[in-house]
Parts: structure tokens; sequence; C-alpha cells
């Protein structure tokens, strides 16, 4: 990998555009065999570990070179030809950069799901072209739309089993299109794909003359992310202060952290929350020098114009526009832990780069996972239920709602006793 980088460094390769995406699909849909179809396709697997899995292959006694094998990390995984865990792969074209969440398709594995998802551009849902769309593929849609990932792109996989039939294609398009009628998603697209074939995956299909759409690869390199941000919104939640205290930067005193969201600029007006002091921003600075302009989700050091108290877990917004602080916050929270939530058990809860202690005030209900039925009875939380909670913080949060911002609308929530992560949040 560090070949790659050092052979691309000067052709801007480190400005290239990332895309996050995450695979999601039933057991045998063939995820893992479609992402070691685009790592093999695209030239961005190394000779020996295509040696490796080709000795994989033949000690199971496989015909052909089982590229399900190159993301299958854990041994349980390859023995049980099942993914587990969520794992990340990287790999890149001449376009773009690509980080591949393959997360699980059981129902055991949700708050997996949830996790390879949270940060994702785009989700791939797959589906088997000769069962259609079943209920984990509802489900899985169901958590990319509560996720609030922008696109969708349904891959519709083993059409080599169902004779690369045109009428079984249109059939799960219309099927799925009637579902996700009733979920918050904005763009959906559907490609025919064999992944065990390699058809549509990174090359042409010649046997699906009848589809005319690109392939997956060529989608993936030219989906639209550059507006998935908020631009609109300005939040720069504060991590740390920067006093170099040396002759050259002796009065420097830089504010670093990632812009949430928004567009930040020398001379804007900014206020500090929660203090509530205003001030100017007087420059931007990255590691490569000052800039004129920073956009989420950059990583940036702010200098402002006056003196006044910042810290880490503090927020720089635009003075005209600010989030609620609030105390009393709304969340659908996916349940990680085996231990479900205790009555007014605290935890602590931390939110962009600040931490309070909060307490489950009530569960408003459970949501049915697959049929988005809300369940007001049923309190019993378990491991990877998701529910909607409200909760008491002890001091206020500066909160935008999940479907505004995605970064300052996220929180989790950890307990203070095992420092287990017991709660992914979206804020209502």
């Amino acid at each position: 990998m560090d070949n790659t980088i050092k052979e691309h460094d000067n052709a801007g390769y480190l400005d290239m555009e990332l895309l996050r995406f995450t695979t999601a699909g039933s057991v045998d849909d063939g995820k893992s065999t479609l992402i070691g179809r685009l790592l093999y396709d695209s030239k961005s697997i190394f000779e020996d570990q295509l040696e490796q899995v080709a000795k994989s292959s033949e000690r199971k006694g496989l015909e052909q070179t089982d590229l399900a094998l190159l993301t299958d990390g854990l041994k349980d995984e390859r023995e049980q030809g099942i993914t587990i865990d969520v794992a990340y792969r990287y790999f890149a074209t001449p376009k773009r950069k690509f980080i591949i969440a393959d997360t699980p398709g059981h129902i055991q594995y949700t708050r997996n799901m949830v996790t390879g998802a949270s940060t994702a551009n785009c989700a791939l849902i797959l589906v088997d072209a000769r069962n259609g769309v079943i209920e984990q593929t509802r489900r899985h849609s169901i958590i990319a739309s509560l996720l609030q990932i922008p696109h969708i792109v349904v891959c519709i996989n083993k059409m080599d089993l169902v004779d690369y039939s045109q009428e079984a294609f249109d059939k799960i398009k219309e099927d799925y299109e009637s579902f996700v009628s009733k979920l918050d998603v904005k763009d959906v697209r559907f490609i025919p794909i064999s992944a065990l074939k390699g058809d549509n995956v990174v090359n042409r299909s010649k046997e699906m003359n009848w589809y005319e759409g690109s392939t997956l690869l060529y989608t993936l390199e030219n989906l639209h992310i550059g507006s998935d941000h908020n631009h609109i919104d300005c939040r720069f939640p504060v991590q740390t202060v920067i006093r170099p205290k040396n002759d050259k930067y002796h009065d420097y005193r830089g504010y670093a952290g990632r812009i949430a969201s928004g567009i930040f600029k020398p001379g804007d007006d900014i206020t500090v929350l929660p203090s509530g002091f205003t001030s100017k921003v007087k420059s931007i600075d990255t590691f490569d020098g000052e800039i004129e302009e920073a956009f989420a989700p950059m990583s940036v050091s702010i200098q402002l114009e006056d003196d006044i108290d910042v810290g880490r877990g503090d927020m720089i917004v635009r003075t005209n526009n600010r989030p609620e602080p609030s105390q009393d916050i709304e969340a659908m929270v996916c349940w990680l832990n085996n231990q479900g939530p205790k009555p007014r058990a605290k935890y602590s809860i931390r939110h962009t780069t600040s931490d309070a202690k909060a307490m489950i005030k009530d569960i408003r209900y459970k949501l049915n996972i697959s049929t988005l039925h809300r369940d007001e009875e049923d309190k019993d939380v378990k491991m990877n239920d998701i529910c909607k909670v409200l909760l008491r913080t002890t001091k206020p949060l500066l909160v935008d709602s999940y479907r505004k911002n995605r970064i300052t609308g996220s929180i989790i929530l950890v307990d203070d006793a095992t420092n287990e992560t017991v709660a992914a949040g979206m804020i209502v």
C-alpha cells in the first residue's frame, strides 16, 4: 500500500476525494465476493495476497479462486463462510480513494452494521436475483435511511443464476422502489451484477446488453458527494488549543479541530458557545499553511481576533446561526451492549468534542427494524434493538438534529463502570 501512495503522491493522490461506502445484504448474497471482485478487477490487490487466497481456495477444493476470502479477515469468518465483524478495506483508482465497510448480514450483528454505516456516503445493498427483496433487504434499507446515508446502490447479484434475465431484474427493481418510497432516501440506483463472474462490477457485462446504466465501479467513482456535507450551518467543535510558545510563533493561539459543517473564512463574525463571546476569524491554518476558506470535513486551526477563553468541548459557530443548547435530548439509539439500559442509570455521553453525564429518563418506544412498527408497550431493550429515548444531561449540549447534521446530531453513551460504549444515537 505504501508503494501505491508514493507512486501517486506527485499526481495529487492525497488530495483525491474519499468515498466511504458500506455493504449490506443477507448472509449468502455475496458481499465479500463483490468486494473481492472490486479489489481484484480494479488491480488493488498485491500478488502475495492473491496467492494466499488461491492456496486457501485450493485447500477447500474449489475450482476457482474464492475472492470472498480477501475480505473475511477473522478465522471464524473464513471457517463458517460468514462475516461477523466490520471489515474495513481501502483501495484507490486514479479518480477516487475508497474505504469499504463490509458489514455482517445477520440480525444479531445489527450493531456492527450501524457502526460501519455511520460515516458512509453510500450503501451498497445486495439482493440475490433468485430471492428478490426479502426481510433482510428491508431491514438494511431502513437502517441506511435511519442513518441518513445519502446514496443507495441496489446491486442485484447472481444474475448468472437467473440467465441474466431482464424480467428478474425489473421485478426486483419494482418491488424495491415501492418499499423504499416509504423511507427517507434521496438517491437510489439499481445495477444487475454477477460478483462471481465479474459482470458489471468493474467491466461491462457482455451477457446483459439490455442494461444501459453504468458499472458499479464507474458509479462509485462518479457519485456526487460534494453536497452530502451540510455547508450551511457553520459548526466547529474545538478539539485542542495550539500554543507553540516558541520565538517564531510567540503569540500564536489557534483552536484546532475538524469542521463539522459549514464554511469558515477570515473576517467572519463568530460566537463561541457555550460562553456566548463574539469575535471575528483572524486566520485559518492547515498543515500546509494558511488558507482563505475552510469547509467540512477539513481539519484546521482557527485564530480569532480577540483573546477569549476557548477550550476543548466549546464550539465556534456563525453569530447568526447557532445550535440549540439542550439538556433534554430525544434520540433514536441502537443498543450495543449485552446488558440493556437500567432505569435511571447514569452514563457518560459524548457529543462532538464535549463530554457530560446523562441519564435515560424514558424509553418512548422500540422500533421494529423490519416493519418500522413502533412498539410502545415493550420497553425491554436488548442488544441490537433500536429505540427512541429521552436523555437528561448534566450540562447543555450544542446539538442539531441528525437529519440536518450527521456530526452534531450524533452521540454515544459510555458505561462509566466498564468503559464500554453501550449505545450510539441519532438526535431527533
